[in-house]
């Protein structure tokens, strides 16, 4: 028998699922895919509008179900998102990818946070922008704020800026390449395509629109940038482990833990790099995954009003303009000359 709380949270949780089901219905019709807009995308801003007209009536005891949904359901979403990656993928393309990544990731974190203190920005928001745009958009944030522990409305606020500066990558590559304006080879137009937009879904609409020779370099050098998710957040548990031990919180030892869910991630990866399961049974896991991370954006946007968005104001726009302004400068000139310099 489901006691009365239980039940309550399983009204929360079936609340975000047919959310969900709306946004995967939704995101598979042609003008939006047409956009290249995820099923996670649709459903943060399924979960917004919500939270913006009807959440009032929302009774209380049905929060603990989003909340759920936006916190364990979104870790589990993480460890499964490694089946769409294997170790193969880093041989693909070699050094340069791997080279020209780690610099972008390094580089767009450690900016993003400098920029951050100079626009006396809140830390995680900043934070929150600074991985989105450097490792792989809403996925990354999701990640991230599972490892810091910020409030909902923040995390919206950076997966809006990343959806919006991904969205315009993924236009605005294909017309200034087919333009002549980023003079690039095939491999070298993939490389600098899959280390700088923002979204999975980005760089597929992008690589698409470019050709195969683009495509097929862009999205195994992505998914090279999406492994590198898992140091990432393990740097950032230890530095908010540090700094909580700094601010004499003596237990901060204890309750700050390993993002287990990055571990489970790599090992996740690895077990797929076996090629031990069928391709149909990895695709169906793939899109149970890209469902249960929609629930996690879905139950996100859910909890973020408009209001918290003035709060928060244009700073963490202009953070991510500047951030996309290197991503596409800093980017091309490694492509142009890193790749064949260390090809």
């Amino acid at each position: 028998m489901l006691t009365e709380k239980r039940s309550s949270m399983l009204h929360g949780v079936l609340l975000i699922t047919l959310f969900s089901c709306a946004a995967f219905y939704i995101g598979d019709m042609g003008f939006v895919k047409s956009l290249s807009l995820s099923p996670m995308i649709v459903g943060i801003i399924l979960g917004m509008l919500y939270a913006n007209s009807l959440r009032n009536n929302l009774p209380d005891t049905w929060v603990p179900g989003i909340q759920f949904c936006s916190k364990r359901v979104l870790r589990i979403g993480i460890i499964f998102y490694g089946f769409r990656l294997t170790f193969q993928n880093v041989l693909d393309v070699g050094l340069p990818a791997i080279v020209i990544d780690a610099i972008i990731v390094t580089v767009t974190i450690c900016g993003g946070i400098l920029l951050g203190r100079l626009l006396k920005m809140d830390r995680g928001i900043t934070l929150l922008t600074s991985v989105g745009s450097a490792i792989c958009g809403a996925a990354a944030v999701l990640g991230t704020e599972s490892a810091i522990k910020v409030k909902p409305y923040k995390t919206a606020v950076a997966v809006s800026t990343v959806v919006i500066f991904g969205t315009l990558a993924m236009f605005l590559y294909p017309i200034l390449y087919q333009a002549g304006v980023f003079d690039l080879d095939p491999k070298a137009m993939g490389v600098f395509v899959g280390s700088t937009i923002h979204e999975v879904a980005h760089v597929v609409g992008a690589g698409n629109a470019m050709g195969k020779e683009v495509s097929d370099p862009a999205i195994i050098v992505k998914m090279i940038r999406v492994m590198m998710l898992v140091p990432v957040l393990l740097v950032i548990s230890y530095s908010v482990m540090r700094a909580a031990l700094r601010n004499g919180d003596t237990e901060g030892r204890g309750r700050i833990s390993l993002p287990w869910f990055a571990i489970l991630f790599l090992v996740v990866i690895g077990f797929n790099s076996l090629d031990l399961l069928p391709a149909t049974l990895v695709d169906f896991i793939n899109t149970f995954d890209t469902f249960l991370l929609t629930m996690a954006m879905t139950a996100l946007g859910a909890e973020t009003s408009i209001d918290k968005f003035k709060k928060a104001g244009f700073k963490p726009f202009l953070l991510a303009f500047i951030l996309f302004a290197w991503l596409i400068g800093g980017g091309y000139i490694m492509a142009k000359y890193l790749v064949p310099l260390i090809g």
